[in-house]
């Protein structure tokens, strides 16, 4: 069997050993001083004898921080892997400047998680990285230039590291590789209203680029692995492209989640996906975009709907205007979601459900109100009623309302 490496640089393993390594060497260093002194004293060591001794030891310690690699088969990676419920904010990579900001909201509050850009919404990884296969997706600049020491931060702070991952959609990897992206009838590559273009579902060379820009997080410290956009464009239903008819959009996103979930779980992470909230009451939705709640729940850690309130039109489950009633509607789509999972085999895998709810406020919409503490609470407090225990939060800007979270 092939061996896999990982290197654990910038890792919890690494943090948690180097730490050790230094304690340990300050101790000997000053019970060395001691010993030399006595020695010096009663003339048995000269003083170029210590000085060599002082170099020996320095480099010493310097090749046992040197980063390091295990071999996959031999490495239990689970040890370090349980944890308490998640309760998570997004920090997109675009304004890490608030990363200390955040560190301190989790300090002071139940928050415990954090959710951070590895492949970003155009398809440009957030980070530097030497791998041949994926320079093609790296910036001069990238966003992230010190992602080792933003990780060694969320350790030390005992913050949960999600490393978000935007599957399919891809303005970048498309244009070096137009023959993997979704194309049209003709064999032109296929773009949004918004020119969006997309990876292919279909192509498995697109599983394997992203699960190694998967295996690069996990040699950054990342403990999970979140994918974005595992799904289709909804403008894609109906056109004439080049998919293959032996195979639905669902079962090739459901081969998709089940195949990157067991690539994945020898390295001791968790693999979670992002999915639309509507889904899962809507059957027709589900088949548009590619997205069957039902069985992406039997392949994931975690399966996380984006619930939020103001993405449902008015009316749905009874609710006049949604954006105005967040905890009527979380607990709705909550209940629903329990239904759904109450109706599958208990002896089948079951994913955790942990919700992405709003904080932020959707001034598009006819009939809005700004979303503060309050309305932040009743999110939490419905997805709590729904028998629910973890949660995300999402605001674009990665602000928050740190008045809506217990404190610590």
């Amino acid at each position: 069997m092939r061996k896999n490496k990982i290197k654990l640089y910038g890792s919890y393993y690494r943090y948690k050993r180097n730490k050790v390594i230094v304690r340990n060497f300050i101790t000997a260093s000053i019970l060395l001083i001691g010993v030399a002194a006595t020695l010096i004293f009663t003339n048995k060591l000269k003083l170029q004898d210590v000085a060599a001794l002082f170099s020996m030891g320095i480099q010493s310690s310097k090749q046992a921080m040197e980063p390091f690699f295990l071999e996959q088969v031999d490495t239990k990676y689970e040890v370090h892997t349980a944890k308490p419920p998640i309760k998570g904010v997004y920090l997109p990579a675009t304004n890490m400047a608030r990363l200390d900001e955040l560190i301190k909201l989790a300090n002071e509050t139940e928050v415990n998680g954090m959710i951070i850009d590895i492949k970003n919404d155009n398809g440009y990884l957030t980070f530097s990285t030497d791998n041949p296969k994926l320079q093609s997706a790296v910036k001069e600049k990238p966003a992230i230039p010190n992602m080792d020491e933003v990780i060694d931060k969320l350790y030390a702070n005992n913050i949960y590291p999600i490393a978000r991952i935007v599957a399919f959609k891809d303005n970048v990897y498309t244009k070096v590789n137009p023959d993997q992206a979704v194309q049209t009838a003709d064999s032109s590559v296929y773009q949004t209203s918004k020119g969006e273009s997309w990876l292919n579902p279909y192509d498995k060379r697109n599983w394997e680029y992203l699960l190694e820009i998967s295996k690069e997080a996990i040699n950054l410290g990342f403990k999970e692995i979140q994918f974005d956009y595992i799904r289709f464009h909804e403008s894609m239903e109906g056109k004439d492209l080049n998919f293959p008819t032996d195979k639905s959009k669902t079962e090739i996103i459901t081969e998709f989640v089940a195949y990157m979930t067991e690539a994945l779980h020898p390295y001791g992470v968790n693999v979670s996906a992002d999915v639309f909230g509507t889904i899962i009451t809507s059957k027709i939705d589900a088949e548009i975009v590619g997205q069957d709640y039902r069985e992406l729940i039997k392949h994931l850690d975690y399966i996380c709907p984006m619930i939020y309130p103001s993405h449902y039109g008015e009316g749905s489950f009874g609710i006049a205007h949604p954006d105005l009633q967040p905890y009527d509607l979380i607990l709705e789509v909550m209940q629903y979601s329990n239904m759904i999972i109450s109706e599958i085999p208990r002896n089948e895998r079951m994913a955790e459900v942990r919700p992405w709810l709003q904080d932020f406020t959707a001034s598009w919409l006819s009939s809005y109100q700004e979303y503060g503490d309050e309305q932040v609470q009743d999110q939490i407090k419905a997805t709590y009623d729904a028998l629910g225990s973890e949660w995300l939060l999402w605001n674009g800007a990665g602000k928050y309302h740190s008045n809506a979270l217990e404190q610590e």
